[in-house]
């Protein structure tokens, strides 16, 4: 989440996010004071309220952070690849392999935005849309070039978007099964759902070992 930036004031700031994501995920939303990131973060409650005027402003920013950085690694990843097929191979492996890295930011975002409130739950839906739509688009590319059949792509973005979810936040809760061991088996499941032949996964799978 930190980078390298020649600004102090964007360090604190970046200082502030990074503590508050710690004591977030080890505390929880409720049990969590202000004072609490102030120390993790050796800041003050000055430079806090300076970026942030309240505990849910800074868990709000934490979950755009999230959604924001999960967004541009997606971006960069896609300008890799050149089929929609390889494209959606490769947001799964990026959506998992960034959750598996930045687990305090994925409990943050997918688990406790849940039951804070109407803002909170708006803001996780409005996280939940975004990436579906990312998904969709993939799908429809994917379609467009015959790498899957004619599908409704709304509707199989939304099971997507639903398998991950219960991965991760079986993940987050439990540590079982980690990213790296359940991307596999899920790969070959989405892309089964979507008509994608076996023949075509286990290709896919031969050229991500050989990475």
């Amino acid at each position: 989440m930190t980078e390298t930036s020649p600004d102090p004031s964007q360090e604190t700031r970046s200082r502030i996010l990074e503590a508050a994501a710690q004591v977030f995920a080890r505390k929880g939303y409720h049990d969590t004071k202000v004072d609490d990131i102030v120390v993790t973060s050796k800041t003050s409650k000055g430079a806090f309220y300076f970026y942030f005027p309240s505990k849910q402003d800074i868990f709000m920013a934490l979950v755009d952070t999230f959604a924001e950085m999960l967004e541009k690694r997606l971006s960069d990843r896609m300008s890799l690849e050149t089929s929609g097929l390889a494209r959606v191979d490769a947001a799964l492996r990026v959506c998992l392999e960034t959750f598996g890295q930045y687990r305090a930011l994925a409990k943050i975002a997918l688990v406790q935005a849940t039951g804070l409130g109407a803002a909170f739950e708006e803001k996780r839906r409005a996280v939940n849309e975004r990436f579906i739509a990312i998904i969709r688009d993939y799908l429809d590319q994917a379609v467009a070039d015959g790498s899957i059949p004619a599908l409704d792509t709304e509707v199989a973005a939304c099971a997507w978007m639903g398998a991950l979810n219960e991965i991760v936040l079986r993940w987050v809760y439990t540590g079982e099964p980690d990213p790296e061991r359940s991307l596999p088996a899920l790969r070959t499941l989405l892309l089964r759902s979507v008509g994608v032949p076996d023949e075509r996964i286990n290709q896919i799978e031969a050229s991500v070992r050989k990475m």
